[in-house]
């Protein structure tokens, strides 16, 4: 087994100088036992300043120019820590994702992972240095930088953990763990001593916000184990792994929960074959995520088809549509963003049936109206009215004796 971790660090874990420090404390203790490749956010906040800087000139900046800007975050992080560790006597050196050649594609603010050359990395640590990288960015082939999306250096880190053949990546952040749910609102909830990578790929696609979703399936294909833990307390996490051996809860593992959702739905569209590709194709042309899916039965041909995306691609997607009224025929649009869903996440899903029922009467029970239902073996989704969202997840995290 490869005696090489990669260590990834999140904004609030190196939001100050005494958090910078703190962190260099934790890389130099595990730069004792293994090799130690560093992955970095930008500081707690900067990102969002960066943000507010570039519309100073206008609500739509430049793509290019707008990821050029926000990339520079985690270069002052990934140099500081870098500082930090040459401090109490850890040789250390950062790179930009550019540097170690991150290959990406064109979509900025969306873009993907495409390559990287580890050859920088491995020879940093073959010299006794621990590498400090840019975390979130990449460069496409004509040489301009592009980010990854909300979480990417989460992604960025198990890219490279796969990429070098890393034994695992440990995932720092603010709180200790995977938790059967939010905390802030079940307090009860418990932390999961592991978890398997198909269950978190469920947990991460349906709100979960303790890994990026892409990290996860990064992970899942390569097989690269993830360890979240707390940059700020001591802890031994929680362990992301193919292997399902000491599971918690092998029936439920959790309950996931996301707000920010649109829901659009064309009425009266023609049942035909098609229909579907027809009206999310323009949509996915965007790099546009689509979640939920639902196409009624047909009457007299004609049906009823709706979908969800996240909040901030919602007058994208109103565009879109009604460009392409004329070629789709539907009879009128509706636009809900009122709406969130609750997912019921577990391994156990698939061989008991009475999961669902049991979700329907605790919520009913509560007099909450499920909109739409979408299942797959391993997850249970409930598109519901929004103001209902903190009382569904705490009555089905107490449904399923989730605290115990």
């Amino acid at each position: 087994m490869s005696d090489i971790i990669v260590q990834k660090f999140g904004g609030t874990s190196v939001g100050s100088d005494e958090r910078i420090s703190a962190v260099a404390e934790i890389i130099k203790q595990a730069n004792e036992k293994e090799r130690v490749v560093v992955v970095v956010s930008a500081m707690s906040g900067e990102t969002n300043r960066l943000i507010g800087l570039a519309k100073t000139f206008g609500d739509n900046p430049d793509t290019r120019e707008f990821d050029a800007l926000i990339s520079t975050g985690e270069k002052v992080s990934a140099s500081l820590l870098a500082m930090a560790l040459s401090s109490i006597g850890i040789k250390a050196k950062s790179f930009s994702a550019s540097q170690i050649s991150m290959k990406t594609t064109n979509q900025h603010s969306k873009a993907k992972i495409i390559d990287i050359d580890g050859d920088k990395i491995l020879a940093s640590l073959a010299e006794g240095i621990v590498p400090i990288i840019t975390g979130f960015q990449g460069i496409t082939e004509s040489g301009d930088i592009t980010t990854l999306g909300r979480g990417g250096s989460d992604t960025t880190a198990v890219a490279i953990a796969a990429h070098i053949k890393a034994s695992r990546c440990d995932i720092y952040t603010d709180v200790d763990g995977v938790y059967t749910t939010d905390p802030r609102i079940v307090p009860e909830a418990k932390k999961l001593k592991s978890i398997t990578m198909e269950e978190m790929l469920e947990m991460a696609g349906q709100g979960a916000k303790v890994v990026q979703i892409r990290a996860v399936e990064f992970a899942n294909k390569y097989n690269v184990p993830i360890r979240v833990l707390s940059s700020f307390e001591e802890g031994e996490g929680t362990l992301i792994s193919l292997k399902e051996e000491n599971m918690e809860n092998a029936l439920i593992s959790g309950i996931a929960f996301q707000k920010d959702l649109t829901k659009f739905t064309l009425h009266s569209v023609s049942d035909k074959p098609g229909i579907a590709y027809e009206i999310l194709n323009p949509v996915n042309d965007k790099e546009i995520g689509v979640d939920v899916i639902v196409q009624n039965v047909s009457v007299n041909g004609k049906t009823d088809f709706t979908f969800t995306v996240d909040s901030e691609d919602e007058e994208e997607v109103k565009k879109i549509l009604e460009d392409e009224r004329t070629d789709i025929e539907f009879e009128d649009l509706e636009v809900d963003n009122n709406i969130a869903k609750v997912s019921i996440v577990g391994a156990g899903i698939r061989s008991n049936a009475g999961i669902a029922s049991k979700a329907f009467k605790a919520l009913a029970a509560e007099n909450i109206n499920i909109q739409i239902i979408s299942t797959s073996e391993i997850k249970l989704t409930l598109v519901i009215e929004e103001k209902y969202l903190e009382l569904a997840v705490r009555t089905l995290h107490k449904a399923f004796n989730l605290d115990k």
